[in-house]
């Protein structure tokens, strides 16, 4: 029941957000490659989690950033990364996989417990990021930056981008789910840092795992 609500409020955004604009914003094309530095925007501050206006983001909170036409890069946002903890292991898909937009993209894994991250973008698997396969805790510790996790040649980016969010709607999705945090770990938000207000890492670490999965997978919409 939790998902089809969250996935009403989505579809309601996403409804809004077509109304305001009858086209899709899709980012400028970015000539930066994997080895390059990426580009830093300072991100608004929503419900303690960072959120870069230059983003688009998916309701299973992952992000895109279009870098050229077709050339899309992805990765999981701060709000999952902050729930996400600890984890041992990220497995990302082979290049040359299609990923699916809405549908797995990735499993991190836990103590013994699995949970997927949905791909905010469809095409194929262009590149991935080693340095997160080496370091699965790159990807919580520089969601935005470094611990980016793949790139996609989408041949139908301005549609996929169709059904994303991004500047005020991604700013009221991510006070909404950070409410819906709030109920459900009372303490989580509690727990800001002191210079800013940004949620503090590692929110679930003490948290059983049975309890951990289910809080994941209502967020992942796994």
């Amino acid at each position: 029941m939790t998902v089809l609500l969250v996935v009403l409020t989505f579809a309601i955004f996403l409804a809004i957000d077509h109304y305001r604009s009858r086209r899709a914003i899709v980012q400028p094309a970015r000539t930066a490659t994997a080895k390059q530095e990426l580009p830093r925007l300072q991100p608004a501050l929503v419900g303690g989690f960072q959120v870069p206006e230059n983003l688009r983001y998916h309701p299973g909170h992952t992000w895109a950033l279009s870098e050229s036409p077709n050339l899309v890069r992805v990765g999981m946002d701060d709000f999952a990364a902050k729930l996400t903890g600890k984890i041992g292991r990220i497995s990302l898909p082979q290049l040359g996989n299609w990923v699916r937009q809405g549908q797995k993209m990735c499993s991190l894994y836990r103590d013994g417990s699995t949970v997927d991250m949905i791909s905010p973008i469809e095409g194929t698997v262009s590149e991935i990021n080693p340095a997160v396969v080496n370091d699965p805790d790159l990807a919580l510790r520089d969601p935005y930056g470094e611990g980016w996790l793949m790139t996609v040649q989408a041949p139908d980016a301005k549609t996929s981008f169709r059904n994303l969010l991004g500047g005020t709607l991604a700013r009221w999705w991510t006070e909404e789910a950070a409410t819906r945090l709030q109920r459900r770990m009372p303490m989580a938000l509690v727990a800001l840092a002191q210079d800013g207000g940004v949620v503090m890492n590692n929110l679930t670490t003490d948290m059983p795992e049975e309890e951990w999965m289910k809080l994941v997978k209502e967020f992942f919409l796994a």
